[in-house]
């Protein structure tokens, strides 16, 4: 089939690729002329394990083509993806300029049936605004369809050539048929096809990410009761995990969610109800309470150090806001970060993907170094905040010998309590019991 992709953000890029990889001519459009030369030159840019393999792949077997013209990609597809950003308003909206600025000239362009497929992250009713705005202008037959994506960063590959579910929204047999034969390579093992209303598909996406955010929120407000009684939050997720209902996903107590889709959905699905004059108390509370905890380490830190963090050098393991991507987006690292650098610390830091974005953003502020252990030397303490796996099982003598007060802060519980109470080490986590050596 013929694709195209407007957008070569996350999700476009992506979505085109695995597209691609099925056979299909796929040509992605972007109104940044550096980028698409890029691209075209086999230069992913992005990071997202396994995408550059199929991303090389498909360029050499011109199945993937890259143009600054949304024109040239109209009249190549027969499925349009509007894979546009919709970032979030001052007042949590999601902003649709872009999806709706693309569709006033999709309206002018075209001149024959084309399905133009909203693949954004969407509120109810973009659909429809979608379809008004390509309509005051089209002089062909088209059909709007809601198609959310599921993608998880880091596992964004896997995940679109395996889907546990494809939504397509439509009331239209004719972009139905077509929408199932593209995806019919991607369900053959047998998982489903869910066909419903575009409204219903759109809110689908932003229930299904608010509810996993208040279960990781709820989890977190747990642990911090653990602490107060003096309960073990790893038992009690072990506990919780092992019931069907609930399961053992987003169980893990830390330092809050982060990301570029949990709290700008939450946000926006709490929005959205505002305007119906329906209020997501619930989903309210999920935001405060994940504010909140981004900076729970700071208490800790703050005590340990007799309230007297100012011209201390702290060590900063994980800068992303999840392992595995290179994304700083709303990552709960920067709160930490700030708060320090606000109390007079100077900081450290290590990741092994997104150090390039915390460069552009902080510049000199910090110290951006060449590995962890780099990051430990003549520091006070270490601080942990996104649990890649090599983070998982350091050199402890090496941490004992650098690390001038022998202390770590851990905003994802790494290790193992008792492991911990060998080696000599303070060690704050959360939800779980302090070790404080000797």
């Amino acid at each position: 089939m013929k694709i195209s992709v407007i957008g070569t953000g996350y999700v476009g890029l992506v979505t085109g690729t695995c597209l691609a990889e099925t056979g299909n001519e796929v040509v992605c459009v972007d109104v940044d002329a550096q980028k698409v030369e890029k691209m075209r030159k086999g230069e992913v840019p992005i990071y997202e394990p396994h995408l550059d393999v199929l991303f090389e792949r498909n360029i050499k077997s011109e199945r993937l083509t890259f143009t600054t013209s949304l024109k040239e990609g109209l009249m190549h597809g027969e499925i349009i993806f509007l894979a546009l950003p919709t970032p979030a308003d001052e007042d949590g909206s999601a902003d649709l300029s872009y999806v709706l600025g693309v569709a006033d000239q999709i309206g002018g362009l075209i001149s024959q049936y084309k399905v133009i497929v909203d693949k954004s992250t969407v509120p109810v009713g973009t659909a429809d605004k979608v379809k008004e705005t390509i309509a005051m202008k089209a002089a062909c037959d088209f059909d709007v369809v809601s198609n959310p994506e599921f993608l998880r960063e880091g596992f964004a590959v896997n995940d679109f050539l395996k889907p546990e579910r494809i939504i397509v929204g439509s009331s239209s047999k004719r972009a139905i048929g077509l929408m199932k034969r593209l995806y019919n390579p991607f369900v053959r093992s047998g998982n489903p096809i869910l066909i419903m209303d575009e409204k219903s598909a759109e809110l689908t996406k932003y229930a299904a990410n608010s509810f996993l955010a208040t279960k990781i929120t709820f989890m977190n407000e747990i642990a911090n009761y653990c602490e107060k009684v003096g309960a073990d939050v790893d038992k009690v997720r072990i506990g919780m995990g092992t019931d069907s209902r609930i399961g053992k996903r987003f169980l893990f107590p830390g330092i809050g969610y982060g990301g570029s889709c949990f709290p700008k959905d939450v946000k926006a699905l709490l929005n959205s109800g505002k305007k119906e004059e329906y209020n997501f108390k619930i989903l309210d509370a999920v935001i405060r309470v994940n504010e909140h905890q981004k900076k729970i380490l700071i208490p800790k830190i703050k005590t340990f150090f007799n309230n007297d963090i100012k011209g201390k050098t702290l060590a900063v393991w994980g800068l992303s806001f999840k392992p595995e991507t290179d994304d700083i987006r709303e990552a709960p690292s920067l709160d930490v970060i700030e708060e320090l650098l606000s109390l007079g610390a100077r900081i450290k830091a290590y990741d092994p993907e997104a150090m390039d974005n915390v460069s552009k953003k902080y510049g000199d502020k910090i110290e951006l170094v060449n590995s962890m252990y780099d990051a430990i030397e003549n520091s006070d303490a270490l601080i942990i905040c996104t649990e890649w796996s090599l983070f998982r099982t350091p050199d402890f003598n090496k941490i004992k010998s650098e690390v001038r007060e022998k202390v770590i802060f851990d905003g994802r519980n790494l290790y193992n309590i008792k492991d911990i109470e060998k080696e000599e080490i303070s060690y704050f986590s959360i939800g779980r019991n302090d070790v404080i050596a000797n």
